[in-house]
């Protein structure tokens, strides 16, 4: 395909996995305790988005990639220090909450306006890309929620392969129950890919595309536009950390269909 496409990737941070979280309710409602000094990472599933997108652009000639991330601009700042060496993309920031505790719809409405004020940016050629859940907003639609108020009517979730033909139609393989795949044919942009982890490695640092990408990220931070993301009108009642249970009994000459048999019994219990 001659003319490429237009990848637009919304990935945001999310606290880094190995760090201990303790839920706290703030003034605002929920929050995570010392959230702002927690290490952040890019969202593991928008990152598997991110790769796929610049291994797109890299075979589909004239493509280009955006970044479009919804947080804290001072957290998002130190966040582009590693992932800007990476893959090539130019960077949209919007300034707002990347708390886990943020409407959807909200969050969406948010990244939805800031595709549609992007320069230069062609619907014909339009790409979305995202993960297809969240490791902080894990409701799995804020993706469909995109593309609705995009008017994007082609979506594909759970992605794990996308293959491009030459006349610009592509096929998706998505994941689904029992371990299958269900392969679609799209004639052609514009749509939106929520992807599962996709089949491509993290690729490694390439301090080259880190400078040419700080060139343009860090304009793009001081210009970035507040967004009031939150979860109005919604109250919780309660928030905490899921209970760890273990029940440990050592057993001797048992046999395997008896343990089978026990421990069905005390899943369904």
């Amino acid at each position: 395909m001659s003319s490429g496409f237009h990848i637009v990737v919304c990935g945001s941070l999310v606290p880094d996995p190995l760090q201990t979280l303790e839920p706290i309710a703030g003034p605002a409602g929920p929050a995570l305790k010392n959230e702002m000094m927690l290490p952040s990472v890019l969202d593991p599933w928008a990152a598997h988005a991110l790769y796929e997108a610049a291994h797109l652009a890299k075979t589909a000639a004239g493509s280009k990639v955006w970044l479009v991330s919804l947080g804290p601009k001072a957290k998002l700042q130190q966040l582009m220090m590693t992932i800007a060496q990476k893959a090539p993309f130019e960077l949209v920031v919007v300034d707002g909450s990347a708390s886990g505790f943020t409407d959807p719809f909200e969050a969406a409405a948010a990244l939805a306006s800031a595709i549609e004020k992007i320069p230069g940016l062609d619907r014909s050629r339009l790409l979305v890309f995202g993960g297809c859940a969240s490791a902080s907003r894990d409701a799995s639609v804020t993706m469909q929620m995109i593309g609705e108020q995009l008017g994007i009517a082609d979506q594909f979730l759970g992605v794990d392969e996308l293959t491009v033909q030459p006349s610009g139609a592509f096929k998706v393989l998505e994941r689904i129950e029992g371990g299958q795949y269900q392969a679609s044919e799209c004639a052609g942009a514009p749509a939106v890919l929520a992807w599962a982890t996709g089949n491509l490695p993290e690729p490694p640092n390439n301090p080259q595309v880190g400078m040419a990408n700080m060139r343009g990220i860090m304009p793009a931070l001081q210009k970035a536009q507040p967004a009031k993301v939150g979860a109005e009108g919604v109250t919780f009642a309660k928030v905490e950390l899921p209970q760890q249970k273990r029940e440990t009994r050592i057993v001797k000459d048992v046999p395997v269909e008896e343990i089978a048999k026990e421990i069905i019994t005390w899943i369904k219990g």
